[in-house]
């Protein structure tokens, strides 16, 4: 008989046990507790006319669902030259994916297919890896040695991606520290993933093979603020050349985080800057939970060899079904299995994230590896309680379960349990080592899912259909002659400026510091007034107004230049951005026109203050002097606004008034 046991109270319980406290309240003693260690992966592609190893055009990207050809491949495991099999490979084997790539010729060759040997690498795109790794301080190395890098998730069609070290040890600044670069490499882009269901993966081939540089860097970043601070340092500094793409998808990072005890883990692809302390923040934490769920069963069972699941096939016609899933199951002809795991109770139900536990890192990898779409199990200490206290009775004999064990069914095609199976059974003997070594999905909320088993170390080899490139002294020298001034240079400008800090980030992440630079220089105006503007109100528009296509920095600054030669109060920028933003062909004057604004001297608005100051004390419920001066702003508001400077006028009105 299985006695009575509350889920929800115990993950709780094991949360508590874990320490896990929100991001928003822990502290650096936190992350030093659980050794919080993490290091990046930023890539970001570059901006060239063509792709990396072929004439192909980079940067075209199709958004219909049309193409022209299909290219259907099987992964499966060879033997490398050491006699052993790589792991992901093996996984993805097991898995009896079929990967699809959806072609347009206008994107794709040959070459992208390995039917044809790659072209010369792209000079160009040499060239910007060059410069960045020079900005990035790092040692350009003497000869480019092309490489082949397995990519065993169909992402690249070949299974393997070109990519060769430029180069190595060098650091960026960051607020209160310095973070050492390992290396900076030139590579391929993969392909686009349109779906991934069931035993098919489908891929659009017309980001694959552009120029792509992967700054790798060492985990020096001892909590996850650090990790975004030396995230966006690097992305900065690459869009400040100028040279690299932006908009979505063009700059990825992956993110390897470990604690103290465990082991690193990769958060594959974060799209967000924004996303990363909290993605670190948990994914810490789901380790250090992991490491207490081994201590528990290494209490139970000493050694990993001691322990051993079984399983039973099971009749739909057993139970009174009412699970919706179980009933589309069943009507597919589905096979349905109860496991049972030793020593397992409490331990599905074991904290690992906010809102998840460790039946999800079994119900993850049964997506991934046994193609078994969710919902795909059930079991024990689910908080929805499906399974009954009934059910339960008709289960537990069958599997000769203990008061200590747990239970898990599954359902899927017959085809499918026997890898389903040995996934349970792999992922809980994981359990006893403590923390796999996989790769990870990540989401908005920080949490992350199981994507696939990390590659193995030997996953590099010499490209041999690629001849070394010498690069002589002479050259990076001529390449790193026009770079422009060093990211942490322009942050301290910025300060110097007087350029509000909140708009730090917004300038940096579209490379518009040359541009405050460049429109101070050519119209003489502040560029502490030029940086606000930009970093406020240029802001604030691109997030409600759609760009016109002809909107150019250049526009912004004939804006500007107009407003100065016709003496206008600069402020009357704020109120054409919008329309400039929307329609950067359009006169300077019809924009005026548009607003209503009409040209006034000072002098004929500072004649009309006395006035006021009289009909004031006709209307006045109060005489006090701050709510004359506001009242008689109130009046010369829409007169002065473009014409002269509201503070000016203010400063004039307290002056009159205070005179009279």
């Amino acid at each position: 008989m299985i006695t009575e046991f509350d889920p929800r109270a115990n993950y709780e319980k094991t949360k508590k046990e874990t320490g896990y406290v929100c991001r928003q309240e822990a502290t650096q003693q936190t992350y030093d507790a659980i050794g919080f260690m993490s290091g990046l992966e930023v890539h970001q592609q570059l901006l060239t006319e063509k792709k990396l190893f072929c004439n192909c055009p980079a940067g075209k990207f199709h958004k219909s669902d049309n193409y022209d050809a299909e290219v259907v491949r099987h992964m499966r495991p060879t033997l490398s030259e050491l006699g052993g099999y790589d792991g992901t490979a093996l996984m993805e084997f097991r898995t009896r994916k079929e990967i699809i790539y959806r072609l347009k010729n206008e994107t794709t060759c040959t070459y992208e297919v390995d039917d044809t040997p790659p072209f010369p690498i792209n000079r160009d795109a040499l060239n910007i890896a060059i410069k960045i790794s020079l900005l990035s301080k790092l040692n350009i190395v003497g000869e480019v040695h092309i490489t082949r890098k397995q990519y065993l998730d169909g992402s690249i069609p070949t299974g393997f991606q070109r990519t060769a070290i430029i180069g190595v040890e060098g650091e960026i600044p960051l607020k209160n520290k310095k973070v050492r670069l390992i290396q900076l490499s030139i590579e391929e882009d993969s392909c686009r993933e349109i779906s991934d269901i069931g035993h098919t993966r489908i891929y659009k081939t017309d980001r694959l093979g552009m120029p792509l540089i992967e700054t790798v860097t060492y985990p020096d970043m001892v909590n996850p603020d650090e990790v975004k601070e030396a995230c966006e340092y690097i992305r900065f500094l690459n869009r400040s050349t100028g040279l690299v793409r932006t908009g979505i998808g063009a700059g990825r990072e992956d993110v390897n985080v470990s604690c103290k005890g465990g082991t690193r883990i990769e958060i594959k692809g974060v799209a967000h800057t924004k996303w990363i302390p909290e993605l670190t923040h948990v994914e810490c934490f789901r380790q250090w939970a992991l490491l207490k769920v081994r201590d528990k069963l290494k209490k139970l069972y000493p050694s990993v060899s001691e322990w051993s699941m079984n399983h039973e096939y099971l009749d739909f016609d057993m139970f009174d079904i009412t699970y919706e899933p179980l009933k589309i199951a069943r009507d597919l002809g589905h096979k349905l299995i109860a496991v049972n795991l030793p020593g397992f109770r409490s331990i599905l139900s074991h904290f690992t994230q906010p809102t998840k536990m460790f039946a999800n890192e079994i119900a993850e990898r049964l997506k991934v590896i046994a193609c078994l779409e969710h919902p795909n199990m059930l079991h024990t200490e689910q908080f929805e309680g499906v399974i009954t206290s009934v059910d339960l009775e008709i289960i537990a004999p069958m599997l000769g379960a203990s008061d200590n064990d747990a239970q898990i069914i599954l359902w899927g095609p017959a085809e499918d349990m026997k890898t389903a199976i040995e996934t349970i059974e792999e992922r809980c003997r994981m359990a006893f080592e403590g923390i796999p070594g996989e790769t990870r999905k990540s989401f908005e909320d920080g949490s992350t899912i199981f994507e696939r088993v990390l590659p193995g170390a030997d996953r590099m080899y010499p490209d041999t259909d690629s001849a070394p490139i010498p690069l002589t002294d002479e050259e990076i020298k001529i390449l790193g002659q026009d770079l422009p001034n060093d990211l942490i240079e322009r942050y301290q400008q910025l300060k110097k400026w007087g350029v509000a800090e909140s708009t730090y980030t917004y300038i940096f992440k579209n490379n518009l510091y040359p541009v405050i630079e460049s429109i101070s220089k050519n119209t003489g105006i502040d560029p502490k007034w030029i940086g606000n503007m930009i970093g406020h109100k240029l802001k604030w528009v691109e997030g409600h107004f759609e760009k016109g296509s002809e909107f150019n920095n250049k526009v912004l600054e004939n804006m500007l230049d107009y407003l100065q030669k016709h003496n206008y109060d600069l402020r009357l920028a704020f109120r054409m951005l919008p329309i400039v933003y929307q329609y950067p062909k359009m006169d300077l004057d019809s924009v005026l026109t548009s607003l209503r604004f009409k040209q006034i001297k000072t002098d004929e608005i500072i004649e009309k203050i006395h006035f006021l100051d009289e009909k004031f004390n006709t209307v006045a419920i109060t005489n006090r002097p701050k709510n004359r001066v506001n009242w008689i702003m109130g009046q010369l508001h829409g007169l002065a606004r473009g014409n002269m400077s509201l503070t000016e006028l203010h400063a004039i009105v307290n002056q009159k008034i205070s005179h009279e």
